[in-house]
């Protein structure tokens, strides 16, 4: 089986401007927002990607992950390799462990392939309230959002500002999936062993498959709804941010 190194790793042209490029964003975003901005990291590829522009450059930017209890034994793994390679602490937000479970009993493990809207509500749940609380005295969070993942996310620009008057930076917004893979292999940077196996798009477990090649990059992601259902609210469209207000249904 053929690594998603050997699939998508290429050297593109302009390659080296859009490494200073996304250097300079995050740059930016550690001098405007001393002490105060975060890598809101998925352990996806890009994220990885952007740990390892942040670790080389030794900025100041702190990282961390949702651990929403629902995610691939791979993907928790990652966050230790993370770690030991860079040196970087990984701060771990989880959800309400009460209501988590509070919501498993009244749905059922499946609760988000039943409807759109308790699939969000399992969104909210795990992700939206923690990121919330990851957020909190914070002004600004750095992504790893592309515009090429989806047309949802083809305008996406280098910086907005949330609907909570935070600054939200996409240093990789112009990137290629090509830059991203020859990013990994010309730097040696970890990644997740499910790309290997064909998921370009890593969430939880239960809203996760692997994708066919020439398949749309997002297409594994919430299979089961239509097209332009498949956020999860963690990424509003630009100038907007996390709807965090959202609540749990009973």
């Amino acid at each position: 089986m053929s690594t998603a190194i050997e699939l998508y790793a290429r050297a593109q042209p302009g390659y080296a401007d859009r490494v200073a490029s996304a250097v300079g964003v995050l740059k930016a975003a550690a001098a405007t927002h001393p002490g105060r901005v975060v890598l809101t990291t998925s352990l996806g590829v890009e994220d990885m990607v952007l740990a390892d522009l942040i670790a080389r450059h030794d900025l100041p930017i702190a990282l961390a992950t949702l651990e929403t209890g629902r995610l691939h034994a791979q993907t928790g793994a990652l966050i230790p390799r993370l770690e030991q390679r860079y040196g970087l602490h990984v701060e771990r937000w989880r959800p309400q462990a009460e209501q988590a479970l509070q919501f498993v009993r009244d749905h059922g493990e499946l609760a988000m392939r039943q409807s759109i809207d308790l699939r969000k509500a399992c969104c909210a749940l795990r992700k939206l309230a923690p990121l919330a609380r990851l957020l909190e005295g914070r002004t600004a969070w750095v992504t790893g959002l592309r515009r090429e993942q989806s047309g949802a996310r083809a305008e996406i620009p280098f910086e907005s500002t949330d609907e909570n008057g935070r600054t939200k930076y996409s240093p990789l917004a112009d990137w290629s999936q090509a830059d991203v893979w020859h990013h990994v292999a010309s730097h040696g940077v970890p990644y997740n062993p499910l790309h290997d196996a064909h998921f370009p798009s890593i969430g939880c477990e239960p809203c996760t498959r692997a994708v066919a090649v020439g398949e749309d990059i997002r297409a594994g992601r919430w299979w089961w709804e239509n097209e332009d259902a498949k956020e999860c609210g963690l990424h509003a469209p630009a100038g907007h941010g996390p709807h965090t207000h959202q609540e749990v249904p009973a």
